[in-house]
């Protein structure tokens, strides 16, 4: 399967201004996340795209492929949309967050795997189990329901399913709870029409645009994974996923 892996980037971040370009250990964030892209083995090939002509020459200066869009997109998924118009004889794209340095090339294979394998879902993505109560209620994470087959029923930020009768600190040891992991492999086709779609009423009451694709019908498949993802929003992020890795 033909497939592109798409790093969106921006450099405005409410949070973290500027977060794709700060380094670590010797590299900028955006370039450990191309490498790590660069070494799954079911990517055709890679390219970051970014709306910022600072993090466009860096990505040159150290010879990553990327490409120039449009600073009006409102999502990650609207910019790889604009960059997969260019592609159009690839049969999946992949959209890698850029603020994952310590990506593991291994996810982004199980994503492309499941588009492969499972011909009737529309986008591909993951989940790992929740074994901390932090996690579990923290809104922050996205939590994930899926039926029998591994297709999406539904995410939210508050814990799902709802453990009647049963105390909060009890509900990981009555219950099964998995956190969304924000990796994304879209049939090519798919991605262009949802990049199209208005917000929905869900995605707008929860702010995650995975629900608009639901309440048009697209089946999203879940994979599983027992791999820790680390998310950099703010600059204690950093200093603590640097202090604990030897990347």
């Amino acid at each position: 399967m033909q497939t592109l892996g798409i790093i969106p980037s921006r450099f405005a971040s409410t949070r973290f201004p500027g977060k794709p370009l700060v380094e670590i250990n010797g590299k900028t964030m955006i370039q450990r996340v191309y490498l790590q892209a660069c070494k799954a083995k079911m990517l055709s090939k890679v390219i970051i795209a970014t709306d910022d002509e600072r993090i466009y020459n860096h990505v040159q200066s150290f010879g990553g492929q990327v490409i120039m869009t449009n600073h009006n997109h409102q999502s990650g998924t609207d910019r790889c949309a604009e960059v997969a118009m260019f592609f159009q004889d690839m049969e999946a794209i992949v959209n890698i967050q850029g603020d994952e340095p310590f990506i593991n090339p291994q996810q982004i294979d199980l994503v492309v795997q499941q588009l492969k394998q499972n011909t009737t879902i529309n986008i591909a993505t993951l989940a790992k189990k929740i074994t901390k109560s932090a996690q579990l209620f923290s809104p922050n994470i996205v939590k994930v329901v899926f039926n029998k087959d591994n297709i999406a029923q539904y995410f939210s930020r508050s814990p799902i399913p709802f453990l009647r009768n049963v105390k909060k600190e009890d509900w990981l040891n009555e219950g099964i709870f998995y956190k969304h992991i924000g990796l994304y492999g879209y049939r090519i086709e798919t991605l262009l029409e949802i990049a199209k779609l208005p917000v929905s009423i869900l995605e707008k009451a929860e702010s995650l645009e995975q629900l608009r694709w639901l309440e048009n019908g697209y089946k999203i498949g879940i994979g599983l994974t027992d791999i820790e993802t680390i998310g950099i929003d703010t600059p204690k992020d950093l200093e603590q996923a640097s202090s604990s890795l030897d990347f």
